[in-house]
């Protein structure tokens, strides 16, 4: 029964509780069966989901967010929702997926050069709809990120993520797009932080999801972390390696103070002061690709509507997507992109996913 005894018996008498497939500081996760449908299904548990405001606020926002934008083919659906019988933990069901990125780059050799176009293709149209609903999911990982075997994606785990919402009032907008002094700068695991969360700025932008995907893309072309700090000093250090200096202006537009405290640090500084007048190097064992990969994760820098870096970004971006998305097109067989949601479409026409 794959451990049901932690679930309860309202709960199996709906689901046959199968095997446990994960396991955090907030709850469990297990592979189940709906009795009703007689489909697989992901059921977790989230202990304490409401025990104190903290805890309270992250459930009540990651089940909004997910019914918000159920309807996109790459987030993960959420099923259905109940409640446990000591009123203190609750259940939602999900979807079930078969693994996600981090297993899959950790077996190597799984992904292919197109598998991995067609992943991060799916990642940035997630992401794309979930920032023109003004929100930034602040925790985008490998393991966030849902597969199966036919290299459908989904994202998953909004309880970090954060709506923007009006220009007024708190958690919202100025009109440059930067974020409310409110939100806080605990977001995402560290090897996937952008620099403006690592120097604890609280004028952060969309941009800090963008940085997040492009740590991502370079790990699956380099089949390991691309920044992986064992501090937050370490990780600074480790991108400013690899990065163009910021300028005094960018520390004063990121985070006057502690920002600029922080670049002052003796190992930041010997980083920033040997890259100065060099051009930024490949990371070690990387591949001419994943400079691509660092370029696009750059551009986080970019923030507000008037950033001639965003501008020129948004260009460069226009650009090219009619030639990726007619790539992806060809990919999948000629399906339209709108046809990677969970149903029963056809495979891929390259080699599915092998289970890792």
């Amino acid at each position: 029964m794959g451990s049901s005894s932690q679930v309860d018996d309202s709960i199996t008498k709906k689901y046959d509780i199968k095997r446990r497939i994960g396991k955090g500081a907030y709850g469990i996760v297990w592979k189940a069966v709906d009795r009703s449908t007689n489909r697989p299904v992901a059921v977790k548990k989230i202990f304490d989901a409401f025990c104190n405001s903290t805890d309270a606020q992250r459930t009540f926002r990651e089940i909004m967010f997910l019914q918000e934008f159920r309807n996109h083919p790459n987030v993960v659906k959420l099923l259905n929702i109940h409640r446990a019988s000591n009123d203190k933990d609750i259940y939602l069901v999900f979807e079930f997926m078969e693994t996600d990125l981090h297993k899959v780059i950790k077996r190597k050799h799984i992904l292919q050069d197109l598998h991995k176009r067609f992943i991060m293709y799916q990642l940035l149209r997630a992401t794309y709809y979930i920032h023109s609903g003004n929100v930034i999911h602040r925790d985008q990982k490998p393991s966030n990120i849902l597969l199966d075997s036919y290299c459908r994606c989904k994202v998953a785990d909004f309880g970090l993520a954060r709506s923007l919402a009006s220009d007024k009032g708190p958690g919202g907008t100025g009109p440059d797009g930067t974020t409310d002094p409110a939100l806080t700068d605990y977001v995402a695991t560290r090897w996937y932080r952008a620099p403006e969360i690592l120097v604890a700025s609280k004028q952060y932008t969309k941009g800090i999801d963008m940085w997040s995907l492009g740590c991502i893309l370079a790990e699956m072309l380099l089949g390991k972390p691309l920044f992986p700090g064992t501090s937050t000093i370490n990780q600074v250090e480790k991108i400013m390696a690899t990065i163009d200096p910021p300028t005094p202006a960018d520390l004063a537009c990121v985070c006057p103070g502690y920002g600029s405290s922080l670049f002052t640090h003796p190992n930041v500084a010997s980083q920033v002061s040997q890259s100065c007048g060099q051009p930024s190097p490949t990371p070690s064992g990387g591949s001419e690709g994943c400079g691509e990969a660092k370029g696009q994760a750059m551009a986080s820098q970019g923030g507000g509507d008037g950033d001639p870096a965003a501008t020129q970004h948004t260009k460069a971006r226009k650009q090219h997507h009619g030639s990726v998305a007619k790539d992806i097109k060809d990919y999948k067989g000629g399906a339209g992109s709108g046809s990677s949601g969970s149903g029963g479409s056809a495979p891929l026409s390259t080699p599915p996913l092998r289970k890792p």
